[in-house]
């Protein structure tokens, strides 16, 4: 071998070693390096002409977008994949490692499951042999690894009861996390009552029940309130039965919590230590004073620039309602949303371009789905294909990437709070008040249906504990 093969070899050599102790510090396991290597090794043949350190960031993004295309491609095979080009870019000391944002294309690796709220409501195949549709919960789509539990052998036992259950609750329009709970807390009650039908069990097993939840379950009030009012809707909704006879019962104690609260000063430190498009929706929980769901779910035709303010569709209790777009993110929204078109006309030019109609919108407007102003604001980088559907589309990000962003960036910024997606929201609506607004104001911001919910707030007008002077700080 000649003496420039020679250190060419070696020169690669300690390149792939450099490579692995990258990923090993990231907390790759053993096993999963060669897999790390045939990734990297993938992306390189892709671009055979080009070196690393003459990459760009479309590079990166078109080699993932064309890998999440392949449905073949399962969420953690993608995150891999995201890791490994991530890990060789940094070996190499490519410039553009900076200029990616990783963490959105992890997020992006994990696709909404059939169960998740956004799409599990969505019209289902007839069951075979049954000859029509029924309304099955989206809770018991869920792929099982596992033998069945006591829980799912209590809904096939109780099937027919629990679509009846299931389709009264559609009727009235109730949310779908109502929906998976009520179904959960019935099976839960009738596995209590040894697998009995609920039609032959008494008020007193169902006082046993609830008092069970609250003595040895030491459940939160409200969790065990959200157990009565499921049995409750199942006999007066479902079975038309009245439980007025049910009386008294131990019930849990509600505690008075007060809502955890960043300083102006805490919230830029937050913001500062989250990046990329994380960075734009936190931004947007603090500006708006949304929920979490309500910002992953954005559309397009959402945004109001010329109004500047932003139509939150169908929140909590189904209202909708008009927030204020914050004017410093009206030029980073617009440049988010001329990337977010360039990869809609991707997807248009493969055949795809679908996105998610809630409300039976698909049938009625066939062609709405690969319209522009339905598209998500926040879309995944890749695309799913729905397991029951067949269809292939491109649904929001998953809502847990940027909880974790936010947990993460508040410890890193050493706040030392309790601090997640709806400490934003509540700190929106203190701050206003400081600010002197009026509280029906933040009340309509907020969408609450009372006024007594936003009054939990005004705790920031009473400065340090009510306003009085401790006595310490009067001793000479």
């Amino acid at each position: 071998m000649a003496q420039g093969d020679s250190t060419t070899a070696h020169a690669i050599e300690r390149f792939w070693e450099r490579f692995l102790d990258l990923a090993r510090n990231r907390g790759a396991k053993d096993s999963a390096l060669p897999w790390y290597v045939r990734h990297a090794e993938t992306y390189l043949k892709a671009f055979p002409e080009k070196r690393l350190v003459m990459h760009s960031a479309q590079d990166v993004a078109g080699y993932l977008e064309r890998v999440g295309r392949l449905d073949r491609i399962s969420d953690w095979q993608f995150e891999q994949i995201v890791d490994a080009i991530q890990n060789l870019l940094e070996t190499a000391r490519a410039p553009i490692v900076d200029e990616i944002d990783w963490e959105y294309w992890r997020d992006s690796a994990r696709t909404l499951t059939p169960d998740h709220p956004t799409i599990a409501r969505e019209s289902l195949p007839a069951q075979i042999g049954s000859g029509e549709e029924k309304a099955v919960s989206g809770a018991r789509f869920k792929q099982k690894q596992n033998a069945p539990s006591a829980l799912d052998n209590a809904r096939e036992a109780h099937r027919a009861l629990l679509e009846r259950m299931v389709a009264e609750i559609r009727r009235r329009k109730y949310s779908i996390r109502t929906e998976q709970a009520y179904e959960s807390w019935v099976c839960r009650f009738i596995l209590f009552c040894g697998n009995r039908d609920p039609e032959t069990i008494d008020v007193d097993r169902i006082r046993a029940f609830l008092e069970d939840l609250a003595v040895r379950g030491t459940v939160s009030a409200s969790t065990q309130s959200q157990a009565l009012n499921a049995i409750v809707f199942l006999y007066k909704q479902v079975l038309g039965r009245s439980l007025d006879a049910l009386g008294d019962f131990t019930r849990a104690k509600r505690p008075k919590r007060l809502p955890v609260v960043l300083e102006r000063g805490e919230v830029v430190r937050l913001l500062s230590g989250i990046e990329g498009t994380q960075h734009l929706m936190a931004a947007l929980l603090y500006g708006t004073g949304m929920r979490l769901m309500e910002c992953v779910r954005l559309r397009v035709q959402d945004l109001d620039f010329a109004y500047h303010q932003i139509v939150v569709r169908d929140g909590k209790g189904q209202k909708d309602r008009v927030v204020p777009l914050p004017a410093r993110l009206e030029q980073p929204l617009r440049e988010h949303l001329q990337s977010v078109r360039e990869l809609h006309e991707q997807d248009l030019a493969q055949g795809h371009g679908e996105v998610f109609l809630p409300d039976a919108l698909a049938r009625k407007w066939p062609k709405a789905a690969k319209e522009w102003i339905w598209q998500y604001l926040f879309p995944s980088g890749r695309l799913s294909v729905d397991p029951r559907s067949g269809k292939t589309r491109r649904h929001h990000l998953h809502e847990n990437g940027l909880q974790k962003a936010v947990k993460a960036a508040a410890q890193r910024m050493g706040i030392s709070k309790k601090v997640n997606c709806h400490s934003l929201r509540h700190s929106f609506a203190t701050h206003l008040l400081e600010s002197g607004y009026d509280i029906r104001t933040v009340q309509e911001l907020l969408g609450h249906a009372d006024v007594s919910t936003t009054m939990i707030y005004t705790h920031v007008l009473n400065r340090g504990g009510k306003g009085v002077v401790s006595p310490l700080d009067g001793l000479l």
